[in-house]
């Protein structure tokens, strides 16, 4: 099980998770062409069905065309959609299974659609919550018995084993979709995720970059990059688009940061605008990844821009210091860099070469070269 996200909503982790890997247009796709199938069999299951009324055929028909239709339409857009119209989508398709099923004449046609549930089931472990999963289900419990009740009378023994067959395979598919989220959040555990945008948060980052400095070899001259990245005028971004713009915003930023940096690079995130980044180069002049950096961002849909403080520093003094006692110092040098490009209007850095640090030579702190560099 999926320990500490069990009760809480997955969508916007899911989100972040797969704009990082690019799949969102691609799962969007699958959605839409799922919902797409299932609406078209339920409306010619609907329409032919012999056993109901002319009109009564005819309007829930209607109803399953339109519905599926308003609902294939809204992930086939170019946009992810927000959480809500995802939760909409999960209880319109768990009601319209459920009206399709109870309303075929047949019971035993209908106990075979109800295993069109397990798709609500694994759509709620999967983007949801067990939450939502509890909803699906009582709904779908409520269909079976409902069905049930009306086969017993003509087959007992066909009405346990179907409703025995629905309860088992929507078991199993929530065991499978448990199973999926957990081999995809084995990269890092959840508690460790930046929710929203799919980073490290500050603790897994400095634990992450404290693994970083210990696995590279000290036979070489190699030098740690610490960035602070500060969105210039986030603030004014969230008071003309709102929350839902701002949060569109940090997960977008994220992504273009993944992209920007090297594969082995550490990410992380903090606050509502802060990202953190740190990576080991062989020459001490990161300016080429700055300048990337703030390039990336200012290209960004939401006109914004960036203030970076940057640390270089050699490596080989890191390793014989406590970690997390030199990434704080190192991390505070950098953020007060960051502070002096936001006070000089923004959109460029500062870069510290090589800054003298207490917690390596007791030197003092303050003595340390600047380099300014605008984009």
């Amino acid at each position: 099980m999926l320990h500490g996200r069990d009760q809480r909503d997955h969508y916007d982790w899911l989100t972040a998770y797969l704009a990082a890997r690019d799949l969102q247009v691609a799962t969007s796709r699958a959605v839409a062409a799922l919902i797409g199938s299932l609406g078209v069999i339920s409306v010619l299951v609907t329409a032919l069905s012999s056993g109901l009324q002319h009109s009564f055929r005819f309007a829930l028909a209607v109803v399953l065309l339109v519905v599926c239709t308003a609902m294939v339409l809204m992930w086939s857009r170019s946009d992810w959609p927000p959480r809500w119209q995802s939760q909409v989508c999960l209880v319109a398709g768990t009601v319209l299974i459920a009206a399709t099923c109870v309303s075929d004449p047949d019971p035993v046609l209908g106990l075979l659609g109800s295993v069109a549930f397990t798709v609500t089931t694994g759509y709620a472990v999967i983007f949801h919550s067990r939450r939502w999963l509890i909803g699906v289900w009582v709904v779908q419990l409520a269909t079976l018995i409902l069905l049930a009740w009306r086969l017993v009378s003509i087959d007992y023994g066909l009405a346990v084993a179907s409703v025995l067959f629905v309860v088992l395979i929507n078991a199993f598919m929530v065991f499978a979709c448990e199973l999926v989220l957990r081999l995809i959040g084995s990269e890092k555990p959840h508690g460790e995720i930046e929710p929203l945008t799919g980073l490290l948060n500050r603790d897994a980052f400095y634990d992450s970059v404290a693994t970083l400095i210990g696995s590279r070899s000290r036979h070489d001259d190699r030098y740690l990059i610490l960035i602070v990245v500060n969105l210039d005028s986030f603030s004014l971004l969230t008071a003309m688009s709102g929350k839902t713009g701002g949060n569109r915003a940090r997960v977008a930023i994220g992504q273009r940061l993944r992209e920007t940096v090297r594969g082995d690079a550490v990410i992380g995130h903090q606050g509502d605008a802060e990202y953190l980044v740190a990576d080991v180069f062989t020459t001490p002049d990161p300016t080429p990844l700055a300048e990337r950096i703030l390039g990336t961002i200012k290209s960004a849909p939401y006109q914004l821009t960036a203030s970076l403080g940057v640390v270089s520093t050699p490596l080989k003094p890191l390793t014989e210091q406590a970690s997390h006692d030199v990434l704080d110092e190192l991390l505070t040098i950098s953020t007060g860099a960051m502070y002096e490009a936001r006070k000089s209007g923004g959109n460029q850095f500062r870069l510290l070469l090589s800054p003298a640090l207490a917690s390596t030579d007791g030197d003092d702190p303050d003595d340390r070269p600047e380099i300014e560099r605008s984009a």
